[in-house]
């Protein structure tokens, strides 16, 4: 994790920095406030409508205060991929670990331990619990494997990929395709930002995309070539080669405009 940015488990960057624990607390005080209101509303409205029905408007209270309390949040973080009213209003979003985008059983996860550490506690056990986790992690983060990342804000760069070591002659005469603009963007991030991804994740991801990048390389590297080492050697060459082909084109281009300027019939142009 660093200000520049993570990288999620499908390959897709996500211009972030870390969430701090103001913007947090602020977040979280405007879902609360949120759904609170809510709740309140439904119960006002239990209250006028059921009052005389004993067992069942009980039940049916029960039932809406964890539509409320559950399955709002759930549905929520799922269908925006972890942002809340909240959270949009802060610019921020809640990840998994490994950076990509929540799932239904996480945000589930989240919503029940927030009701004990949100609720019954009126939030103590989530501050404590965020302010002293290096992630900023609550409870329900801890046991869901997610945590709250900045999206707004950050300005990242793509940095310059260098050609490993002893893999330049291979690169050199290696037959490259050009890679899909989807691919060949997800190797690049992904090679800026391996450091910072789960070393599980980070292998996992780095052999995907070799296996993806290879059906466009002919010969393969020399056997036992890491894999970011070979993603890295694909992506200099071509760097290098698409430079060498736009310096030419650009050569082309100046003297085509040269020749077109001069005047025709072998007449001598101007000084």
């Amino acid at each position: 994790m660093s200000d520049r940015g993570i990288l999620t488990g499908e390959a897709v960057l996500l211009e972030t920095r870390p969430a701090t624990f103001v913007s947090r607390l602020l977040g979280g005080l405007i879902d609360v406030a949120v759904y609170g209101a809510g709740t309140t509303a439904v119960m006002g409205l239990i209250g006028a409508i059921g009052a005389a029905s004993g067992y069942g408007a009980a039940i049916f209270a029960i039932l809406l205060v964890v539509a409320v309390l559950v399955g709002a949040p759930v549905t929520v973080e799922t269908l925006s991929r972890g942002r809340s009213v909240g959270k949009l209003a802060m610019g921020l979003r809640i990840v998994r670990d490994d950076g990509g985008p929540i799932t239904v059983r996480q945000a589930l996860v989240r919503a029940l331990v927030g009701i004990i550490e949100l609720w019954a506690t009126s939030g103590v056990l989530a501050i404590i619990a965020s302010a002293v986790h290096p992630r900023g992690k609550r409870l329900g983060d801890m046991l869901a494997g997610t945590y709250c990342a900045r999206v707004r804000g950050a300005q990242s760069r793509q940095g310059v990929v260098l050609m490993p070591f002893g893999l330049a002659g291979w690169a050199a005469s290696a037959d490259m395709a050009r890679l899909p603009d989807g691919l060949a963007l997800a190797v690049r991030q992904f090679l800026g930002r391996a450091a910072m991804l789960h070393p599980a994740s980070r292998v996992a991801l780095g052999s995907q995309l070799t296996r993806e990048v290879q059906a466009y390389v002919r010969p393969l590297p020399p056997p036992g070539v890491h894999p970011e080492a070979f993603l890295a050697a694909v992506v200099a060459e071509r760097g290098s080669r698409e430079l060498v082909a736009e310096q030419a084109r650009q050569a082309r281009a100046a003297a085509d405009w040269a020749l077109l300027g001069r005047l025709p019939h072998g007449i001598p142009d101007p000084d």
